[in-house]
């Protein structure tokens, strides 16, 4: 039995392209290359952009934060048919309703069946504008449509692209969640009597338990902190409170 991927050998073995075709703002420009970076991506391809120096263009480096590298990678070509040069299939991104063209599918439901083929996949986006026209919508093998609310289905550029390239990488398999802080260890059963032990002489003291007629009051407490599960660090707090209530000087009644 071949043994499962990676995350890094699902990075490396990568073949998605971005198309981004006559795109105006240098800021979308970056943070498209941050979000394909911070999906595992890399191929990034610029078709006519508005400035011949928009991946250089300071605006470009701020919103990449971090991502030069796919800005420094990135191609400029002046056509679709040089972008998509080596695609086996292209996915145009587009809203509008068109008469004639490619199907038009919703990202999630199609991508789980295109990440079972080989294609060499491309997602195409027209500029901020005005989007992608007719003649290279139909270029496309599929149109995406993000499932948006009705009556407002206007997305920035990179975050079409984001939405995109995280349902894509889903698809793909997707990475593991990598914790943030270590587990925090639960307290033995032994601590937890202690520090109850403790809070019964604080609770004496303060009189609010009378050790005369203690009813049910410790079992209740006992019966919280085994639902509770304090850690070892909880119990350590619990038990300076009740240091603090033992050392106060009791008022008389």
């Amino acid at each position: 039995m071949p043994l499962e991927n990676t995350s890094s050998d699902r990075v490396a073995a990568d073949s998605t392209r971005f198309v981004l075709i006559g795109t105006s703002h240098a800021g979308n420009v970056g943070a498209t290359a941050r979000a394909m970076k911070v999906m595992g991506f890399s191929d990034l391809v610029l078709v006519n952009p508005r400035f011949s120096d928009v991946l250089s263009q300071q605006d470009a480096l701020d919103m990449a934060c971090g991502a030069t590298d796919i800005l420094n990678s990135a191609r400029i070509v002046g056509s679709l048919a040089e972008a998509l040069d080596g695609v086996s299939l292209a996915c145009a991104t587009a809203m509008t309703p068109r008469d004639f063209g490619p199907p038009t599918r919703a990202p999630r439901e199609y991508f789980a069946e295109l990440a079972r083929t080989p294609h060499r996949v491309a997602f195409v986006f027209g500029c901020e504008r005005y989007g992608m026209s007719n003649d290279d919508v139909y270029r496309c093998h599929t149109c995406l449509s993000i499932p948006a609310a009705p009556g407002y289905g206007s997305l920035n550029l990179a975050q079409a692209v984001q939405v995109l390239a995280y349902e894509w990488r889903q698809a793909l398999g997707g990475f593991d969640v990598v914790p943030r802080t270590l587990d925090a260890r639960l307290a033995s059963g032994g601590a937890v009597q202690g520090m109850l032990g403790h809070f019964e002489r604080a609770l004496v003291h303060l009189g609010f338990l009378n050790p005369a007629a203690p009813k049910k009051l410790m079992p209740r407490l006992n019966q919280l902190f085994n639902r509770a599960q304090p850690t070892e660090e909880e119990i350590h707090i619990l038990r300076g409170i009740a240091n603090s209530i033992l050392e106060t000087r009791r008022e008389p009644r």
